[in-house]
């Protein structure tokens, strides 16, 4: 395999690049690109916060309403959709008193 010989072009292109990258670093600039995880925290001015809380206590107070309120419905569920047939509704019926009779099971 022949090395192909060395284009003018690629090689200004190269110094230019490589010029760049020595600016960039002597340049006392942002700081390099980090995860958001490892990123240092802004702390949040005192209004900042409390409106933060504010909405957070909102949220809070929202979902425990609706949780209230789903345990107060008491809608009429049908009995036709606790047992599929006719027959099991029966045998459920006569189960249901045997369990709240004191009838012995032998």
């Amino acid at each position: 395999m022949t090395i192909p010989p060395d284009d003018p072009r690629i090689e200004a292109v190269l110094s230019l690049v490589r010029q760049g990258a020595e600016e960039r670093a002597a340049v006392p600039g942002p700081t390099p690109w980090q995860p958001v995880w490892k990123r240092l925290r802004k702390p949040l001015t005192k209004a900042e916060q409390k409106r933060r809380l504010r909405l957070q206590r909102q949220r809070l107070q929202q979902a425990g309403h609706r949780r209230f309120f789903a345990g107060q419905s008491r809608r009429p569920r049908s009995r036709r959709n606790r047992v599929g047939s006719a027959a099991g509704r029966r045998d459920a019926r006569a189960l249901s008193r045997l369990r709240h009779s004191n009838a012995w099971l032998w």
